[in-house]
């Protein structure tokens, strides 16, 4: 048994214990003034978005890679591709629920579910663009698959410090950041501990789910390998 498939039952539990103490620190932290307990919504909309500004960062390393060594190491182009998919599917996934409790948020605070705001646009169009590169990687059956895709991703990471800035450069209905937005942001210190515990805990679960996706593609990729073979044995011996 490999190493890493002896790791992943405990990076798992670690996984469940770290969100439990986040979800009890979310919990238990102190009710806000204007939105009550709904407010703790919270507590799992900031970490999603901010790890859905990572995930795609890999996605466009690992789609860099690719084209780097398609022609001169195709083993590792392989390797660097099947990083590319499963960050790629981390990304839609953690952008799907920062964009769905930003919604009851914005319900909440502003009385509608959405509106053309400058952050929620570009943050819509980031969505838009991985799910646009899953698609791509889904329908199309052309040998340049991958090659589009590499393309696609590298484009698409040009999105995201223009959606993670884009609410200090307009300032339209989002509110300020959190952090480092200026004296009318922020949150009262007494809910860090659930901020940081929740952040810490969707990092590692996006972490291991991406290994998990990551070695099942690999797998894809080895069956596809060997029945590319087989077929060509079948052909050599007609």
């Amino acid at each position: 048994m490999k190493k890493s498939s002896k790791l992943a039952p405990i990076s798992l539990v670690v996984c469940l214990v770290v969100m439990a103490i986040g979800f009890d620190k979310a919990m238990t932290a102190p009710t806000e003034a204007t939105m009550g307990n709904l407010y703790r919504v919270f507590f799992y909309h900031f970490p999603h978005t901010i790890l859905s500004f990572l995930f795609p960062y890999l996605n466009c390393g690992a789609s860099l890679l690719y084209l780097v060594w398609r022609k001169s190491n195709p083993e590792r182009a392989a390797k660097a591709d099947a990083f590319a998919i499963a960050s790629c599917e981390i990304t839609v996934l953690y952008t799907t629920i920062g964009l769905a409790t930003g919604m009851l948020w914005g319900r909440a605070a502003w009385g509608i579910w959405w509106t053309w705001d400058a952050r929620l646009t570009t943050y819509l169009l980031l969505w838009l663009l991985y799910v646009s590169y899953l698609l791509l990687r889904r329908m199309s059956h052309s040998t340049s698959t991958a090659l589009l895709a590499a393309v696609l991703g590298i484009f698409a990471a040009v999105d995201i410090p223009i959606c993670f800035e884009s609410i200090r450069w307009w300032r339209t209905q989002h509110p300020a950041p959190v952090f480092g937005g200026g004296s009318d942001a922020g949150i009262d210190p007494s809910m860090y501990s659930a901020v940081w515990w929740n952040l810490i805990a969707f990092a590692l679960w996006g972490a291991f789910l991406l290994g998990c996706r990551y070695a099942l593609e690999r797998r894809r990729q080895a069956l596809d390998e060997a029945s590319a073979y087989d077929l060509l044995d079948a052909q050599e011996v007609r």
